[in-house]
């Protein structure tokens, strides 16, 4: 049976998944969840638990961030692309492997940045 909160859960992967044009691959890489679980994630039919819903929550919360300093096409590349100031990680990975406040503090700066 579908609580609520996995039903409000489902709902926020899917609008954000849209709002940062996310994969059900960026999903599974960031959560560690597998490739099927993450699709019916992404589409709204199901939701994560237990540490792949922390993990889910902490994507959404860096792609709506960085929807507001970036274009949202390159949020996708952005998400797969080892950086520098991460030890030369992909942010899913960092994600992934709990070190969600690096990814923060990079996207921080980014926030900071004037914009052009």
């Amino acid at each position: 049976m579908t609580t609520v909160a996995q039903t409000s859960l489902a709902q926020e992967i899917a609008r954000v998944s849209r709002l940062g044009n996310l994969t059900a691959a960026h999903l599974a890489d960031a959560t560690g969840g597998d490739p099927s679980s993450a699709r019916r994630w992404r589409n709204g039919t199901r939701a994560p638990a237990g540490e792949h819903a922390s993990r889910a929550l902490q994507l959404t919360a860096l792609v709506e961030r960085l929807a507001q300093v970036m274009d949202s096409t390159y949020i996708p590349v952005w998400l797969v692309k080892p950086i520098a100031r991460l030890d030369d990680r992909r942010p899913v990975d960092a994600i992934r492997d709990g070190d969600y406040r690096s990814v923060s503090r990079l996207v921080a700066a980014l926030e900071e940045m004037p914009v052009a």
